[in-house]
C-alpha cells in the first residue's frame, strides 16, 4: 500500500489547516522509510518470491519498523519531533498538530494491517502476527485504496486555500501515486534485488513527499475557513 497511506495524510491534513499537507504525507509515509533503510542496513528483510510475478507480494521481516509496538513508538517519536518544531507551517509546534502526526504514521500500521498476511508483529520477533490479508484479493484490496484515496481528495480539497494550480496538482499527484500503486500491485515485474527494491522506493516516497510539501503551500492570505490552530 503506498497511495492508501496518501489518502490518508489527506484525511488527516485537513483536521489542521496551518500545517502543511507534506508533513502528515511524510509521516504516513515513515514507517516505509524506516523499513528500506534497515533494509538496506540488513536489520530487517524482505524476501522476492519466485512467484511474484503472479502475486506481486513480497515477503517482509520487519518488527523493528513495523510490529504495533514500533508503530506506536515511533508514533510517538514523531509527534515529540513535530511538537518541537514549526518547519512546515505555524501550528506545527502545537500539541494538537503533533497528535494528528502521531496518528498519520499510526494509520500506516493500521492501513498494513488491513492488506499484508498475518506478518505484522505485536511486540517484535518471535511475537504474535496479525494481518487481514486483503491483498489475497488484490482488485478488493484496489478498490479499498482507491476509495482511501478519493475519499481524502474529497473531504480534504474543500477549503484547502491553495491555489487553482496547486490544488489541480495535488489532485493529479494523488491519482498518478494511485496509478502507479495499481500497476506495481498487478503488472510490474520483479525488482531486480532487494536493495533496488529498498533504494527505488526510498526514491519514490522522497519524491512524492518533495512534491506534497511544495504543492501544500498556500499564497499569504490564503482562505481556509477551518483556520489553523493557534494554540496547544
Amino acid at each position: 500500500m503506498f497511495a492508501g497511506h496518501v489518502g490518508a495524510a489527506l484525511l488527516i491534513g485537513r483536521a489542521e489547516r496551518g500545517v502543511n499537507l507534506g508533513v502528515f504525507v511524510a509521516a504516513a509515509l515513515l514507517l516505509d522509510v524506516l523499513l528500506w533503510v534497515f533494509v538496506l542496513l540488513d536489520w530487517e528483510s524482505v524476501v522476492i518470491p519466485a512467484d511474484f510475478a503472479n502475486t506481486h507480494q513480497p515477503h517482509f521481516v520487519f518488527p523493528f519498523s513495523h510490529s504495533l509496538v514500533a508503530g506506536l513508538a515511533w508514533s510517538v517519536v514523531a509527534a515529540l519531533v513535530a511538537l518541537g518544531s514549526r518547519i512546515g507551517g505555524a501550528a506545527l509546534g502545537t500539541v494538537r498538530a503533533a497528535w494528528l502526526v502521531a496518528a498519520a504514521v499510526f494509520s500506516h500500521w493500521l492501513l498494513d494491517g488491513l492488506v499484508h498476511q498475518p506478518e505484522l508483529t505485536l511486540a517484535g520477533a518471535g511475537s504474535a502476527t496479525v494481518g487481514l490479508g486483503l491483498w489475497g484479493n488484490m482488485p478488493s484490496a484496489l478498490v479499498v485504496e482507491a476509495a482511501v484515496v478519493v475519499a481524502g481528495l474529497a473531504w480534504f480539497m474543500p477549503g484547502s486555500g491553495l491555489s487553482r494550480g496547486r490544488s489541480i496538482g495535488l489532485v493529479a499527484l494523488a491519482l498518478v501515486v494511485l496509478a502507479f500503486t495499481v500497476a506495481g500491485m498487478t503488472v510490474a515485474p520483479a525488482p531486480p534485488s532487494v536493495r533496488a527494491m529498498a533504494a527505488s522506493s526510498l526514491g519514490a516516497i522522497a519524491a512524492v513527499c518533495a512534491a506534497a510539501c511544495w504543492l501544500g503551500r498556500r499564497s499569504p492570505g490564503g482562505h481556509h475557513p477551518d483556520g489553523p490552530s493557534t494554540g496547544p
